[in-house]
C-alpha cells in the first residue's frame, strides 16, 4: 500500500469558492489518497459547496475560527496514519503533495519549501527570511521555509502537539519548531509555489508580529536558553562596560551599570527555570 492510501489530506478553506475546486480536483488526480477534507472555517460564499461538488469530505465551522482553528480540526477528524496539509488558495501543485507525502517513510514532518522567488511579493520575501534566518538559530540548523502552508506529517505526533498550535495563521511556524525542538525527523522538499487565486488574508503587520510571538514562545517552552542567555549576556555586556567608563570617567559606579549587572543575572536564573520546566512538556510522550 502506498503512503498516500494512508493520508488524509487536509484543506483549511475560508472564502475561497473559486479555488477550492480546482485543488481538491487537481489532488484527486495526483494520487490515491485515503480521504480528501475541506474544513470550511465558516465562509460566507460558496465554498463548502464547491469543495463537495469536487468530492471532498467537507466539514463548517459554524464561524470564522482561524486558519490554525481549521487545520486543527481537520487533524482531528482525520482517519488517515499520514496528514497532508494544503493552502487553499492554489499555490501549490498537486504534484509536489504527492512528493512529499513520498518522504514521509524517512520523515516525521515534511516541508514544501518555496524558492524566493516564488514568494509573492518583496515585503514577504524579506518578511520570511528575517524569521527563516531566527527560527534557524533558535533551533540550532538551517531553515529555508518557516511559514509553508505545504506540509505533510504523521498524525499521532501532530495530535502530540495539537495543545501548542494557535488558531490563526502560525500553525506552520508552531509544528516545524515543536518537531525540531522535540528531536523528530524534519526535511524540507524544495518546491515553487504558483500565483494565488484570490486575495491573501495574511495581514502583513499583524500577522508577521504574531509569527514572531509564536516563534519566540515555542522556543521558550522546547529551548529557552537559546533565548535568555543572549539578552543576558547583552545586559551583563552593557552593564559592566557601563561601569567602567563610570569608573575610569567619573571615579564611581552608576546605579543604572549595577540595575543592568543584577538584570543579566535575574534573566539567566529565569532562564535555567524555564530549561528545568521545559521537559516536562514531553512527560508521557509516546517513544
Amino acid at each position: 500500500m502506498t503512503l498516500a492510501r494512508r493520508t488524509s489530506v487536509i484543506i483549511p478553506a475560508f472564502n475561497e469558492e473559486h479555488a477550492v475546486g480546482p485543488i481538491v480536483t487537481g489532488l484527486q488526480g495526483a494520487a490515491d489518497w485515503l480521504e480528501l477534507l475541506v474544513v470550511d472555517d465558516g465562509s460566507s460564499d460558496g465554498t463548502a459547496a464547491r469543495a463537495a461538488e469536487a468530492g471532498a469530505r467537507v466539514i463548517r465551522h459554524p464561524c470564522n475560527k482561524g486558519n490554525g482553528a481549521a487545520v486543527k480540526t481537520g487533524i482531528r477528524q482525520a482517519a488517515g496514519e499520514f496528514v497532508l496539509i494544503v493552502d487553499a488558495d492554489g499555490q501549490h501543485p498537486p504534484a509536489d503533495a504527492a512528493r512529499l507525502v513520498a518522504s514521509l517513510d524517512a520523515s516525521d514532518l515534511v516541508v514544501g519549501a518555496r524558492s524566493a522567488r516564488s514568494q509573492a511579493t518583496w515585503t514577504r520575501r524579506a518578511g520570511n527570511a528575517v524569521l527563516n534566518r531566527l527560527a534557524g538559530y533558535l533551533a540550532d540548523r538551517p531553515i529555508p521555509d518557516l511559514t509553508s502552508g505545504l506540509r505533510a506529517a504523521r498524525r499521532e505526533y501532530l495530535l502530540e502537539f495539537l495543545h501548542l498550535l494557535p488558531n490563526g495563521f502560525s500553525t506552520p511556524t508552531t509544528t516545524t519548531l515543536a518537531f525540531l525542538k522535540a528531536g523528530y525527523s524534519v526535511t524540507f522538499q524544495p518546491i515553487e509555489a504558483l500565483r494565488r487565486e484570490g486575495n491573501s488574508k495574511i495581514r502583513l503587520f499583524h500577522d508577521g508580529a504574531s509569527f514572531f510571538l509564536t516563534l519566540l514562545k515555542v522556543m521558550t517552552i522546547f529551548s529557552p536558553m537559546r533565548i535568555f542567555v543572549p539578552i543576558s549576556l547583552v545586559s551583563f555586556a552593557v552593564g559592566t562596560g557601563y561601569g567602567l567608563w563610570t569608573v575610569s570617567t567619573q571615579s564611581h559606579v552608576t546605579n543604572s551599570s549595577v540595575l543592568l549587572i543584577a538584570l543579566s543575572v535575574v534573566i539567566l536564573l529565569i532562564g535555567l527555570v524555564s530549561a528545568q520546566i521545559s521537559p516536562l512538556k514531553f512527560e508521557g510522550r509516546k517513544s
